[in-house]
């Protein structure tokens, strides 16, 4: 019996040694993420999946700064740029690459995360410049992901602009509700205090030697709220601005602002063509006056076809239960990689 008890005992402070030493997060409760300077983990997605992701134009040795043109949440790059910011960088003679992602941009953020590391490495081999990369909503916040995992990558990123991008989540996905409702992945990783968004943005948001523009406008109904959008710590050169600091009676909400506002598109040119991010104070007022951004023309009824193919896609966004991306129905947040603690993998 003596026996016994003993070895019940060794083994109830072996459990407690074991319970002591586990823990990955402080006794706050908080995770513990991984140091900055870590390197990333080797990529998961297949190595042809990744390259048959990406489709680049133009000369990549010539021109302005290469720019890689990301997605945002429900679409593909051409329904999101190909009738916009594709006739515009073409017209200038920029090397520009669009990356797809899975399901429409609806799948695990984290693995989007992998599709623009592969896309950030390939075009600074080919370009032999660092790039830039312009995203709207998730496709302005997601390539923090790869710059803050994958620190390789940073280096070969001289401009982050984000139009409307979703840094901190949003507040208006409360139909998502762990164990009641089923939602797509990047839906999930989106709302406000996800476990995803709290990951990104450990430790810094910016890192030293890449400019961050974040432009959003006041009437976003999709990131709320709005000024979520900015990002405020790190060594990055920040400007987070306000559409309506720049023109005060701009009409564009979410969508609309990363594709046809104007005063968007003269924040966009003028952090591509400055050093450092776009400054408020720099910009031509007479874009206020326009209704389009350049490249669009209203009277195209063709040209607005991949728009129009997204709107069923776009409407499932905000609505549980639903998907016709074929991105699967989630009860809850997909968990967050191993590598992202600072125990690893």
């Amino acid at each position: 019996m003596r026996r016994l008890l003993a070895s019940l005992l060794a083994c109830l402070a072996l459990l407690g040694a074991v319970v002591t030493a586990a823990p990955a997060v402080a006794d706050t409760g908080t995770p513990s993420y991984a140091p900055l300077d870590r390197p990333g983990p080797r990529l998961s997605v297949p190595a042809a999946t990744l390259a048959g992701s990406l489709s680049c134009h133009g000369n990549p040795r010539t021109g302005p700064r290469p720019i890689l043109l990301n997605p945002a949440t429900s679409v593909t790059p051409v329904e999101n740029y190909a009738w916009n910011w594709a006739k515009v960088f073409a017209k200038q003679g920029r090397y520009y690459c669009m990356v797809t992602m899975p399901f429409h941009t609806f799948g695990d953020i984290q693995v989007a995360g992998e599709y623009l590391v592969n896309a950030i490495r390939r075009m600074h081999a080919t370009t032999g410049r660092r790039i830039a990369i312009l995203g709207h909503s998730q496709g302005g916040m997601n390539p923090r992901w790869a710059l803050r995992f994958w620190p390789d990558t940073r280096s070969k990123v001289a401009e982050m602009i984000g139009m409307a991008p979703s840094n901190h989540g949003t507040a208006v996905l409360a139909g998502c509700i762990p164990g009641l409702t089923r939602c797509v992945p990047a839906v999930w990783q989106q709302k406000a205090g996800s476990a995803f968004t709290k990951a990104l943005n450990s430790r810094a948001e910016t890192f030293a030697g890449i400019d961050y523009t974040n432009a959003y406008t006041m009437l976003d109904e999709v990131v709320v709220p709005p000024p979520s959008s900015a990002l405020t710590t790190g060594s990055g050169r920040i400007a987070n601005i306000p559409i309506q600091s720049v023109c005060a009676l701009d009409p564009y909400e979410h969508v609309t602002t990363g594709t046809v506002s104007p005063a968007m598109y003269a924040i966009v040119m003028d952090a591509l063509d400055h050093d450092g991010p776009a400054s408020a104070a720099r910009i031509d007022r007479k874009w206020c006056t326009r209704l389009f951004m350049p490249g669009i023309d209203p009277a195209d009824v063709v040209g607005f076809a991949p728009i129009l193919a997204a709107l069923p896609n776009l409407v499932s966004t905000v609505l549980p239960g639903i998907t016709f991306s074929g991105a699967p129905l989630l009860a809850k947040e997909p968990a967050l990689r191993c590598y992202v603690y600072a125990a690893g993998c």
